[in-house]
């Protein structure tokens, strides 16, 4: 049985205006000169989203990472290679996906000459919600699949909780489905291998659940 939430307020990618295209690729042409924050000044590439235009699921990560933003393709880098793993293993067809992040930049602060990531502040999300939204409105997929508290944020707002909520469909009023998980990079950071298997088991149990969403 889905287990489908009514959720009273949707965030700004789903609830607040956004950029007016008629195809991902003029939107994407649009993306490119973005300046609506101040990322754009120190990343290489803006990292648009990826995959079918008649997608049924839209996958929304945080941010690009390194290779991401070296390469100016989503989820290419150690977290995307192992949600790609994990989707293959629930059962869900990579070719039906659709992959992007809450924030096309990546944000980053130097360590030597390493480039770590810094999680993006609520201006700055809510700045790029401008861009996801356009995305979503013009796929409108069947579900959404949020990767972890920034695209939780983005899509639906500060009330709902990423472990709290997380491996289930929430369903805003008027909008897209949206199934809560964490981001895959979560797990990567796990040093014990006995908790990171634990922690990868338990999200591919919440990427099954896109498969029953959509025979439903």
């Amino acid at each position: 049985m889905l287990d489908r939430i009514p959720l009273a307020g949707a965030g700004p990618s789903l609830a607040y205006e956004h950029a007016d295209a008629e195809t991902l690729d003029e939107l994407h042409d649009d993306a490119q000169a973005c300046q609506r924050c101040d990322l754009y000044r120190s990343a290489t590439h803006l990292v648009f989203g990826e995959g079918p235009s008649a997608a049924d699921i839209v996958l929304v990560g945080e941010q690009p990472g390194d290779e991401e933003d070296l390469a100016a393709r989503p989820f290419v880098g150690p977290a995307g290679r192992l949600l790609d793993q994990c989707l293959e293993e629930a059962g869900v067809d990579r070719d039906r996906c659709y992959v992007t992040n809450a924030v096309k930049h990546f944000k980053y602060q130097m360590r030597g000459k390493k480039r770590l990531h810094a999680r993006p502040n609520a201006g700055e999300v809510q700045r790029c919600a401008w861009w996801l939204g356009a995305e979503l409105e013009l796929l409108k997929p069947k579900l959404v699949v949020a990767l972890g508290a920034t695209a939780v944020s983005s899509l639906l707002g500060s009330k709902v909780k990423v472990m709290r909520d997380r491996g289930r469909i929430l369903h805003p009023p008027g909008k897209l489905d949206v199934l809560v998980t964490i981001h895959p990079s979560a797990f990567l950071r796990i040093r014990e291998p006995a908790e990171k298997e634990k922690n990868r088991i338990a999200f591919v149990g919440d990427l099954r659940r896109i498969q029953r969403f959509l025979r439903h």
